[in-house]
């Protein structure tokens, strides 16, 4: 998937993104990274096609997807798990999980089987699946959000803040699940405040600043730069 032409997006007046391209290949793992206001959550908003690009085109496969609304974009297995997790809180874990999988026409069986599939990681929403979503703990929420977006088969898994709000040992634990789901072939696009995590996971890693991009380059080599750190991330580096 690529975004050519450099991708903007406008809020009335204010461009909060401005000319930015991305490359995300098959397979990889993207770090989107920057401080609170940079422009990474409207990014992934525009990529998921929950707000329109004032400019660029969306490429997925040498297809132009730019004019396909959200569930077109799901369909061709693109998903958003959201910043702060979007969960539907009067919901139990199990009816969360199946609103997952509502643009795949799937048999009972097949819907069981991916129940069962994508709770295998996380034991305590196996023993809560009746339960009410909103009286779960945040990192139970954020484990239900990453599973919910499993539901729908994607091939691009784009996580916004994953680890906003959760202790240090649950993050380890998330990272943990999300490197066994990019070691499956699934491509993924993180959105990340802890710049050590995001960059110990990635491939590859965009830095914006006011909605630009100010650096990118392999993980590995962004690791040591201490432009990202002094200059673009300061205080939120982690």
């Amino acid at each position: 998937m690529n975004v050519d032409d450099g991708l903007s997006v406008e809020y009335g007046p204010v461009r909060a993104v401005r000319d930015v391209s991305l490359e995300i290949r098959d397979g990889v793992v993207l770090a989107i990274l920057g401080r609170n206001g940079a422009g990474k959550t409207t990014t992934m908003k525009a990529l998921a096609g929950i707000l329109p690009a004032a400019n660029g085109r969306l490429l997925d496969r040498d297809t132009d997807i730019t004019g396909l609304d959200t569930d077109g974009r799901v369909g061709r297995g693109l998903v958003l798990v959201p910043e702060g997790r979007g969960m539907f809180a009067d919901l139990s874990v199990r009816e969360n999980l199946l609103m997952g999988a509502y643009a795949r026409r799937k048999t009972s069986r097949a819907l069981r089987e991916d129940l069962d599939r994508v709770t295998e990681p996380f034991p305590r929403l196996r023993e809560r699946m009746g339960q009410r979503s909103g009286s779960l703990s945040g990192g139970e929420q954020q484990m239900l959000a990453v599973a919910r977006g499993l539901m729908a088969d994607p091939r691009v898994l784009m996580i916004d803040e994953p680890s906003l709000g959760l202790a240090p040992v649950i993050v380890d634990q998330l990272y943990e699940f999300l490197g066994s789901i990019r070691d499956e072939g699934i491509t993924l696009v993180i959105v990340e405040q802890y710049v050590g995590v995001a960059l110990g996971i990635a491939d590859r890693a965009y830095v914006l600043d006011k909605g630009e991009i100010a650096l990118s380059g392999d993980a590995e080599t962004l690791k040591s730069s201490p432009e990202l750190i002094d200059t673009y991330l300061a205080n939120d580096a982690a």
